[in-house]
Order: structure tokens, then C-alpha cells, then sequence
């Protein structure tokens, strides 16, 4: 069950998911370029994500223990389910935005969540814990606004050099994570 998720193995998969796409980037600028550049406005992308999102949010609030809502939750699970498919038909428009920021909103509690345990058992939980807060905010910020990542993607990929030490940054950062998880958080 995720919700028992150990904070080795979610660092673990963090630091992979993270650390692929960064490998891909640093072997191949110019299909990186033209891939991450899609994205913004990828509907198909955007349908999975904001599917996943929808799926993933309904879950939580389904195992969220809230007695004072509990006669309400089929009602609730049955409008945010149908706020998900709805998004996925009318709103088009960086539909794999708006669902990546969904994702993010929920991956970044899962970190959180996954953290706040062992907060006092090493201070490179604090490593995830602000990732996570960062996720957060990002995803804030590009559900008002989501031509901003379109905008931030095109910067970032304007030249090759940009690219690979992006690449290079984040690849680093995500082999930092994954050798915490099997180090310092193995234990928790």
C-alpha cells in the first residue's frame, strides 16, 4: 500500500524517474529538444496525467478517514472524478500541464507524508521534504498558468549547451536521491 511506502524505496523511484529522462537529454539534445517541446500541448500526454491525477486524488480522499464528510464521500469521489474526465474533453488547452501539475500536487504530498516520520532521524529528509514543497508550488503555479512552463521549456531547450547542463544538474540531483535512498534512508 503506498501509504506504508518506505521513504528508501519512494527516494529510490524518485531519483530514477528523475534521472532517465536526464541520461536521454545528455545522449541526444536535439530529441530531447523536440520531445520537451511537444509536451505543453501533447494531448495524449495530457489525458494520462490528468486520468492519473484524477485516479490518484480519488484514492487519497477515499482513504482519508473524514467522519464528518463520510455521508458525503461517494457524492464527492463521484464530482472529482467527473471534474477529471470533464478536463480531459473541455479543456484541451495544455491539457498535459495542467495534469503534470495535478501530479505534482500529489506527488509532493506523498513526500511529505512519506517524510514527516523520520524528520527527526536525519536531516537529509529535509532534502525531500523541500523537493516536495517545490512540486507543490510548481504545481500551483502552472495550474493558474500553465503557457509558463511551455515558456520555461522553450528556454531551457534553446541551445545544446543549456540542455546538457540542465541534464547535467538534474541528473546529478537525481543520483544524489537515489544514493540516499540506499544509504542514508536505508532504514526508513
Amino acid at each position: 500500500m503506498i501509504h506504508e511506502m518506505k521513504l528508501s524505496l519512494l527516494s529510490i523511484l524518485l531519483g530514477v524517474g528523475m534521472g532517465l529522462p536526464q541520461i536521454y537529454g545528455l545522449a541526444n539534445p536535439q530529441k530531447f529538444t523536440a520531445s520537451v517541446r511537444r509536451f505543453p500541448r501533447n494531448f495524449a500526454a495530457g489525458v494520462v496525467l490528468m486520468l492519473l491525477g484524477t485516479a490518484w486524488f480519488a484514492w487519497n480522499v477515499n482513504v482519508e478517514p473524514i467522519a464528518d464528510f463520510s455521508v458525503f464521500k461517494p457524492y464527492m469521489l463521484a464530482g472529482f472524478i467527473a471534474v477529471g474526465i470533464a478536463s480531459c474533453i473541455f479543456i484541451r488547452d495544455f491539457l498535459a500541464v495542467r495534469g503534470l501539475a495535478v501530479v505534482f500536487l500529489l506527488l509532493g504530498k506523498l513526500m511529505v507524508d512519506t517524510g514527516r516520520p523520520h524528520l527527526g532521524e536525519s536531516d537529509f529528509v529535509l532534502v525531500i521534504q523541500a523537493w516536495a514543497y517545490v512540486l507543490i508550488v510548481a504545481g500551483i503555479y502552472f495550474t493558474v498558468a500553465p503557457w509558463r512552463l511551455r515558456d520555461f521549456l522553450n528556454w531551457a531547450t534553446a541551445t545544446n549547451s543549456r540542455i546538457k547542463i540542465g541534464s547535467a544538474i538534474r541528473l546529478a540531483f537525481a543520483l544524489f536521491i537515489v544514493v540516499l535512498g540506499l544509504t542514508a534512508f536505508r532504514a526508513m
